[in-house]
């Protein structure tokens, strides 16, 4: 009774194995399920993938985008520009050379402040006379038993050129004057020291008087310093009464001291200009002279200290 039905299941068994004959059949759900999950995880990865390549593209867009003008940016900064290139134009110095110093004030003059010198002037020395130069005179007036009367006067005279590293010059002359003008007013052994502006004379001027006391008799020292563009003109003169002679009046010298300066600062403009203007024609050139070069105020003040000495000129006067 149990045969048919064994045999029954025998066939199925056949028949199952003849239709999958490697068993499959229990395993397909299987197989399915794996091929979906596989099929979620890459579509779940694909958004992912998609998000990073547009990230990676998007910095490779922006970085390709930011190199040029990087680039642009250190051209443009990398070159300047005309104007920081180009040093700033220095204005051409107005005046170009020098009178001879000998010949900066008339024949009268010297006769009036120096008498019997107009013709022994002595020219200092000068490496460039365009540009620097000074003359100095001695007068020694005897008046037998009463004494003598003693004067002395030096010229300087000292032009500035325009330079592209030291400036207008001009503004160099001014810088010179007001150190002058500052060593006048600090002499050595100097007393009763006055300073006051001096009108009439080039752009600006100033008279500076003091006394000094020597073996030789006391001295009355008076020191204009004048400037005319760019060139700056230093008169010193002073006087003294020796040998029991009175001592000259300190107005009088102060008087003759800025007409000399006058005289200079004329001298000056007719030797670049015979009608006297003024010019803005530009000088020799914007490169500094040999004198020039050097530190003008030192050297030019140096020389006028030496032979601004009044008792050296006194002892000198004396011997003639």
């Amino acid at each position: 009774m149990h045969r048919p039905a064994q045999r029954d299941q025998l066939d199925q068994r056949d028949q199952r194995d003849r239709l999958d004959p490697l068993g499959e059949g229990e395993r397909r759900p299987d197989r399915r399920g794996a091929g979906l999950r596989r099929l979620l995880v890459c579509a779940a990865a694909v958004p992912a993938v998609l998000v990073a390549a547009g990230c990676s593209s998007s910095s490779s867009s922006s970085d390709a985008g930011s190199t040029p003008s990087g680039t642009g940016q250190q051209s443009s900064a990398g070159q300047p520009s005309q104007s920081t290139s180009s040093a700033p134009a220095v204005r051409p110095a107005v005046y170009g050379k020098l009178p001879d110093p000998c010949s900066a004030v008339s024949g009268k003059t010297l006769g009036d402040l120096v008498p019997k010198s107009a013709k022994s002037g002595k020219k200092g020395s000068s490496n460039d006379p365009s540009d620097r130069g000074s003359c100095s005179w001695t007068s020694l007036q005897n008046n037998g038993v009463k004494g003598s009367q003693f004067r002395w006067l030096n010229i300087s005279l000292l032009r500035f050129d325009s330079d592209a590293a030291r400036g207008d010059g001009n503004k160099r002359a001014q810088e010179y004057y007001a150190d002058q003008v500052k060593d006048a007013q600090s002499a050595t052994g100097a007393k009763n020291t006055k300073a006051e502006a001096a009108t009439g004379v080039g752009d600006q001027a100033t008279a500076v008087r003091y006394d000094l006391k020597k073996k030789e008799g006391a001295f009355k020292q008076q020191t204009v310093v004048a400037r005319a563009q760019n060139v700056v003109i230093s008169v010193d003169y002073n006087g003294a009464g020796l040998a029991g002679d009175k001592t000259p009046d300190a107005d009088d010298l102060a008087k003759a001291a800025v007409r000399a300066a006058k005289e200079a600062v004329s001298a000056v403009t007719a030797a670049n200009h015979g009608d006297g203007g003024a010019s803005e024609a530009p000088s020799k050139g914007a490169s500094p002279s040999k004198s020039a070069s050097a530190d003008p105020s030192h050297s030019a003040a140096k020389g006028s200290a030496k032979d601004a000495s009044p008792s050296a000129s006194a002892s000198a006067a004396k011997k003639d």
